[in-house]
């Protein structure tokens, strides 16, 4: 046994090697390569004998499942406790009537490489054809059979009880001396040879000489004595035996035919009548009739006597076919027998993955039950997340608002990244900007600035223009139109030095300064406000750190 079986299992008493040289598997050493997972035994570990599986899908030896039961009450699968005990249910419970044989794996297990691992043997070839190997291995080490106490090879064990087995011992007859079979022939009594005497065998030397006489003619025909001179390697035997069953038949029919006329001879004889000539197997189909005595006279035909009936060599095929027919439909009979447990073990299997395949499906509809309420969940999520996206937004620009908001009528606005956004104007991506918006007073006019940074109108692509808006405010309807307060525009040199200043009286006329109907009104201003010659010159700080300032005044007086 391999060196992890368990204690339990080691201690258990072992068959001799002829009958099962591993009861609780095979060890895992045999085989030319390593064996998977798979064909382990989930108790001995050892390479699965008999193999099945049980209903958590583990699997044993026959043997070692059978102990595990006859041992342990309520007994829990090994494998299970390891894997997760915390989740052990009633189809870990093992139980013989609850397993079923696995006859895929043990298919499996049949085809795989294995050697021989006792030590001067040579043999290898597929798993079922080892334990075979194993009863006839010349080199296995077995017990004399005589009970002697000594451990042989299986190739030496005839030599043993011819030479040196104590218990295989004849008794003399004339003086019922013991004597062992090798001082047998020698032996005498009263100064006459024994060798008329028939030695009287120990019941356990008469098994090992008929034993041994059965490993001696191993490599020649099994129907050898009844006529077959065939010899050849085990595998050519087993091919002979095979193709060759009619003419064995008939081999033995020839040797009961000879049989028969041997007892009839002495049948013949304890009555009474001469013996009868010697019969051939052609002249066994003849009438005993036609037989005569030495002195001519001719017996009838006697029924307690003659032994042959009167068959011809057609009868004898008819006999022959009859018995081929009987071997075929043995051999189909266990063929379906076969087929019948096969068929069973994949019934058992089917309706075990039928059973699985529909829990599946009932849990499959219930995870599709729970995925569409968490679907409908997420969409109302995603809902409310939108709706409080906006009102973050709308808060957010009120907050802004609040912030740079100016209620005085005086603003300053701070445009960052003006290299960017003069680009960005020049390439028509963004013409213009807006300020935020800005107030007279706490509830007066609502206005802005607007800016080109590459002009607009008479000053487009050499100026900088500077606008003017009104907007629409909520207390327009409290405020006297048109809008007719003075305008002041400044842009501030951050050195403190040369301010550029620009102012205008609204034009009363011009819908600018209307009473806005939409969200602002046409804007107005100073188009040639400053020359980009002059922002961009190196000797004013227009622009300092890519920033300039807009500076808005509105007289209130």
């Amino acid at each position: 046994m391999a060196e992890n079986t368990p204690r339990s299992l080691q201690d258990a008493p072992s068959s001799s090697p002829d009958e099962n040289e591993f009861p609780f598997g095979y060890p895992t050493n045999i085989c030319e390569d390593v064996p998977g997972q798979k064909f382990l035994c989930s108790n001995c570990n050892n390479i699965l004998k008999k193999a099945l599986q049980t209903l958590c899908g583990h699997r044993y030896c026959s043997a070692c499942l059978t102990w595990i039961v006859r041992n342990n009450k309520n007994a829990i699968c090994q494998k299970c406790k390891e894997e997760d005990p915390d989740t052990l249910g009633e189809e870990s419970l093992l139980a013989e009537e609850r397993a079923f044989g696995d006859a895929a794996i043990n298919k499996e297990i049949s085809e795989l490489r294995v050697h021989c691992v006792t030590l001067g043997c040579s043999w290898s070839g597929i798993m079922k054809d080892f334990e075979e190997h194993q009863s006839l291995c010349e080199y296995a080490l077995i017990p004399c059979h005589t009970g002697c106490g000594h451990v042989v090879m299986r190739r030496k064990l005839a030599d043993h009880l011819e030479n040196g087995c104590v218990n295989n011992v004849t008794v003399c007859q004339q003086c019922q001396c013991s004597l062992a079979s090798s001082e047998h022939q020698e032996h005498s009594c009263e100064g006459s040879l024994c060798k008329e005497q028939k030695p009287v065998q120990t019941e356990a030397a008469s098994k090992e000489k008929s034993h041994s006489t059965s490993l001696a003619n191993k490599d020649g025909c099994c129907f050898s004595e009844v006529g077959c001179e065939f010899r050849g390697s085990k595998e050519k035997i087993k091919e002979h035996e095979k193709s060759a069953v009619g003419a064995h038949m008939l081999l033995l029919l020839q040797h009961m035919r000879q049989l028969q006329g041997t007892l009839c001879s002495d049948a013949r004889a304890a009555q009474g009548f001469p013996p009868q000539p010697e019969l051939s197997l052609k002249s066994a189909g003849k009438s005993s009739s036609d037989l005569q005595t030495p002195a001519g006279l001719q017996f009838s035909r006697d029924p307690e006597v003659d032994c042959f009936p009167a068959s011809s060599v057609p009868e004898d095929e008819s006999v022959l076919q009859q018995l081929v027919r009987e071997k075929v439909i043995s051999e189909l009979e266990n063929k379906l027998h076969v087929f019948e447990n096969i068929v069973a073990v994949l019934n058992k299997e089917v309706e075990s993955s039928n059973l699985e395949i529909l829990a599946f499906r009932r849990q499959s509809e219930l995870d599709q039950n729970v995925i569409r309420g968490l679907e409908l969940k997420i969409a109302e999520l995603h809902r409310c997340l939108t709706q409080k996206d906006a009102g973050l937004s709308s808060l957010h620009k009120s907050l802004l608002f609040s912030e740079q908001a100016s209620y005085d009528g005086i603003f300053l606005w701070k445009i960052t990244e003006v290299g960017r956004k003069l680009q960005d104007s020049v390439t028509g991506r963004t013409v213009s900007l807006y300020s935020p918006a800005f107030y007279t007073a706490k509830y007066g006019y609502k206005v802005c600035l607007r800016v080109y940074l590459n002009g607009d109108g008479t000053g487009k692509g050499t100026h900088m223009s500077l606008f003017f808006v009104v907007m629409k405010g909520d207390y327009d309807a409290l405020l006297p139109w048109p809008f007719r307060h003075k305008v002041t525009f400044m842009l501030l040199d951050q050195n403190n030095r040369e301010h550029i200043i620009d102012a205008f009286r609204p034009d009363l006329t011009s819908a600018s300064f209307q009473r806005p109907v939409n969200d602002m009104n046409v804007a107005s201003g100073c188009p040639m406000f400053l020359p980009l010659s002059k922002l961009q010159s190196p000797k004013h700080a227009y622009v300092k750190e890519d920033t300039l300032f807009l500076k808005c005044i509105i007289e209130t007086n």
